[in-house]
């Protein structure tokens, strides 16, 4: 067989890609196995891939691999979301740079140019994710704008609002001044920011008295409707029943009292702007107060805003305090830090904004999804976000599911009449007409209603994905929604854990009566070595294709997980591509060296393969019994670095060496055909990892039929681990690195042949001295009562081996070796022994972490008390 010299990723990576496609093994049919599924959270259907996708989508693969190996009927559900802020941002763009504007175009003609951007640039993250290796079955790809996705959302839509839970308010929102939108309190980030305190005085109405407020936005005092004082507060008692002048706008307002007001912060007077802030809305209701709205909805102001309309908010907030100083009503600036909200959409600062929206009620839909994530019926990995999980549904606050879009699904409410309360909700206009004609008693047309200009909040079509993707909303019957839902395991970010996350347990729990996911994996935030979040702007993230084309898309999965714990922030380095490139070359290597041996049946099988066969299949199973727990327990790093340690160290380094013939002899049959299954069973538990090359080897391995291919063969069975034989070649590989250091410290090459005498304190058995003589060439290996005088020694825990080297030796030399090896060994007994001493952690340490220590602590006494007669012996 003609097995190339050098691995290559590239050639081989569309080949089995293509095999895979063309085959369908990634496609799932619900059958008598069962279910494994797994739903991709949904990137930006015009996005491109990152890092964040990456590790992602790494994780998913992993996962799905091994369920589709271990016998499931694995099905991962791909998809796309439309992403409403986002996509009609980047449509708004791409307009303005062809002189077109948003406004002076209809709603059909946008949203053509909105469906042709999504068709030109949709799709390509999918794509892209094939690089990676993705197995999902493409065949089920969504786009949550589909179709049958649209109607599930406005069926969702007019049974909650028929149930009571969505209703029209005049509301007090987060106003995004960039997108024109609204975005829930979830869609708000706050930033530390340095900015000013501005205290501002007000003239009383009447007087030559003036008090004095202190405000971080003083072009608010435009929208002042009161000043507040605290009734208890004593300062301020002459004040009652009195009103003050507005600066620059020359209006009366009254003082109100309310115990609200901080008597300690600031000045112990409040402007009150209900259009502006949400506590100022809230005394403003309580107290009736107007409520003046200054701004446009590009935060520029209006007529409110007297001389400075169509000025930017921020324009104004300079030109009016340079009035005010000018007025003489700036008492003093002072610096200030405080926490401004911003659009993680847009980063736009948000403007409160008192508007008309659309609210679903949430308080008691929740309470099923918090008692599933508290009670682990859903479980969160890792478990350190159930506390923020249970802070934010136990304080949910009512969602605003309306935006102010074009793009994205329309609400399903048909207005009648002039009143924002004359409308009826139904899924088109056909039925409108009929319910509003019976909520009216008029002969209504479909002329006389106007349907809600609104879109909905993205999130409210993807918190459906789990059902929607499986027409489970439509169809709640059929049978793919049933056999595949509940599905097993989402991987996603723990920043969308509010977003997404919580509001797919309530919409599982409300439409199926059941949680969506038993399991939520929540990866970290892909850094740079810095600790910065990846982002374009900061320009250090690298391109994840460019990183597969270099290190082949093996060796980047291998990089992204060896250092990714689940909710820990992955460090990424580009050195771990490499890493994962030279795990590949290891790996291959290690096959064209198996496959390189000549073979003869003509030859008995020698004890130290038989030994080293027995040896690795023990070792074999006491991998997978740690990959078992492992996997269940979501240690996906964890389980790499098992598999990668037992491939390089235990495979490569030993299992090979101890089996491999002699130089330019043949290997028996019944070995190399034991090292070829053992070789497969490798490939098997690297397969989830590192799919391409798996496979490749897989199938030069032998002749495959198509239902024998590595993706879908089964996953290696248990036996019962021999552990003894497993610790016993541990002590072995000490014994055998002790030779190979004397060799080297006294340049004898290995293939002049040494005699080994053994002083077997430990009463070792002597299964692996065949292991032992092969890998350390020894001529004689033989166990004596007493110390070989003039021989070269070294220690495993209490046994002393001595290597006669035909020479005399360097007595000082020796001495200080013994010298410093005890000063060493003294010292780590010091250290275990303070730790033994320390009650509390002696107390709270697990059990097997004291009984580890304690052996390190016998081990160290018995090492010292060999040296000291070592030591004595030469002197």
């Amino acid at each position: 067989m003609n097995i190339a010299t050098k691995y290559n990723p590239l050639k081989v990576e569309d080949k089995w890609y293509n095999y895979w496609m063309e085959n369908g093994y990634f496609h799932s049919v619900p059958d008598e196995r069962e279910s494994y599924t797994i739903v991709i959270p949904p990137p930006n259907v015009t996005g491109v891939l990152h890092m964040g996708h990456m590790l992602n989508n790494t994780i998913q693969d992993v996962l799905i691999r091994r369920a589709r190996m271990k016998g499931y009927n694995a099905c991962w559900v791909p998809g796309t979301d439309h992403a409403s802020i986002a996509t009609e941002a980047k449509v708004v763009a791409k307009l303005k740079e062809e002189g077109i504007k948003k406004a002076d175009l209809s709603r059909d003609e946008f949203l053509k140019h909105a469906w042709d951007w999504t068709h030109k640039h949709g799709g390509i993250i999918l794509e892209q994710l094939k690089k990676l290796g993705a197995s999902c079955d493409w065949d089920r790809t969504k786009f949550t704008m589909d179709d049958d996705m649209s109607e599930s959302v406005t069926k969702v839509f007019i049974d909650l609002y028929n149930k009571g839970l969505i209703y029209r308010g005049y509301r007090m929102v987060n106003w995004d001044p960039e997108a024109k939108t609204t975005v829930s309190d979830e869609e708000v980030i706050h930033i530390e920011k340095n900015g000013k305190l501005y205290y501002l005085r007000y003239q009383i109405e009447g007087s030559d008295d003036f008090v004095t407020i202190a405000t971080t936005r003083p072009e608010t005092i435009l929208g002042d409707t009161a000043i507040c004082i605290n009734p208890n507060d004593e300062r301020f008692t002459h004040l009652r029943g009195k009103k003050v002048i507005v600066p620059i706008a020359d209006r009366a307002i009254s003082i109100i009292e309310d115990e609200y007001v901080d008597m300690e912060f600031g000045t112990g007077c409040l402007k009150i702007t209900p259009a502006h802030d949400p506590n100022d809305k809230e005394i403003g209701d309580k107290h009736q107060l107007d409520v003046i709205d200054i701004f446009n909805d590009d935060a520029t102001l209006n007529y409110h805003g007297l001389h400075y309309e169509g000025k930017d908010r921020f324009v104004a907030r300079k030109e009016i305090v340079k009035e005010l100083e000018e007025l003489g009503n700036l008492v003093k600036v002072e610096d200030y830090q405080n926490k401004v909200g911003t659009s993680e959409r847009t980063g736009a600062i948000i403007e409160p904004k008192v508007s008309i929206q659309w609210f679903l009620k949430m308080k008691d839909l929740a309470e099923p999804a918090l008692k599933a994530v508290m009670e682990d019926d859903v479980k969160l990995v890792p478990q350190k976000f159930k506390n923020t999980y249970r802070h934010w549904m136990e304080n949910v606050r009512d969602w605003n599911i309306s935006r102010q879009l074009w793009w994205g699904h329309r609400i399903p409410a048909f207005y009648y009449g002039d009143s924002h309360n004359d409308f009826v909700i139904a899924e088109n206009i056909e039925k409108a007409v009929l319910l509003a004609k019976e909520k009216t008693g008029k002969n209504i047309t479909e002329s006389d209603l106007k349907q809600d200009e609104d879109a909905l909040d993205t999130w409210f079509s993807s918190w459906l994905w789990p059902i929607s993707v499986f027409d489970g909303i439509r169809n709640p019957e059929n049978e793919e929604i049933n056999y595949y839902y509940p599905t097993r395991d989402l991987v996603t970010a723990p920043e969308i854990l509010f977003f997404w996350v919580a509001r797919m347990i309530i919409a599982g729990y409300e439409y199926r009566g059941e949680k969506p996911f038993e399991n939520v994996y929540l990866t970290g935030i892909v850094r740079d070595k810095q600790g910065r979040k990846m982002s374009k702007s900061l320009g250090n993230s690298p391109d994840p294709i460019g990183l597969m084309e270099k290190y082949g898309a093996d060796g980047v999965r291998v990089g992204m997980l060896l250092t990714s714990p689940a909710g820990n922030d992955l460090p990424f380095d580009e050195g771990l591509c490499e890493q994962g490139k030279n795990f590949s070359n290891k790996i291959w290597n290690a096959f064209r060296l198996v496959k390189g041996w000549e073979v003869s049946d003509k030859i008995e099988q020698p004890v130290s393969a038989k030994q080293a066969i027995k040896w690795f299949d023990a070792k074999l199973d006491k991998v997978l019994h740690d990959l078992e727990r492992s996997y269940k327990g979501y240690r996906i790093s964890e389980a790499l670095m098992t598999t990668y340690k037992f491939i390089w160290d235990d495979f490569s380094s030993w299992y090979l060496e101890m089996v491999k013939p002699a130089y330019q002899s043949p290997i028996d049959i019944k070995t190399f055909e034991q090292t070829i299954a053992n070789f497969e069973k490798i490939v098997k538990i690297l397969h989830p990892f590192m799919p391409f090359i798996s496979e490749e080897i897989w199938q030069l391995m032998g002749n495959r039929t198509v239902e024998e291919a590595l993706i879908v063969s089964p996953w290696p069975v248990i036996e019962n681990t021999n552990e003894e034989i497993v610790k016993e070649f541990e002590f072995t590989a000490g014994v055998i690195s002790g030779i190979r250091n004397i060799r080297k410290e006294k340049n004898k090459p290995n293939k002049d042949a040494v005699e080994l005498f053994v002083l077997n304190n430990e009463k070792v058995n002597d299964h692996f001295d065949v292991i032992i003589s092969k890998l350390g060439n020894i001529s004689n290996l033989e166990y004596v009562s007493e110390k070989v005088e003039g021989a070269l020694s070294f220690r495993v825990k209490s046994n002393e081996y001595f290597i006669p080297m035909g020479e005399n030796i360097n007595v000082e030399e020796e001495i200080k070796k013994l010298k410093e090896e005890l000063k060493y060994a003294e010292g780590f007994l010091i250290s275990v022994q303070k730790k033994l001493s320390n009650e509390r952690f002696v107390n709270n340490a697990p059990e097997q972490v004291i009984v580890n220590e304690r052996k390190k602590e016998a081990d160290a006494k018995a090492k010292i008390t060999m040296l000291k007669e070592s030591l004595g012996s030469l002197k």
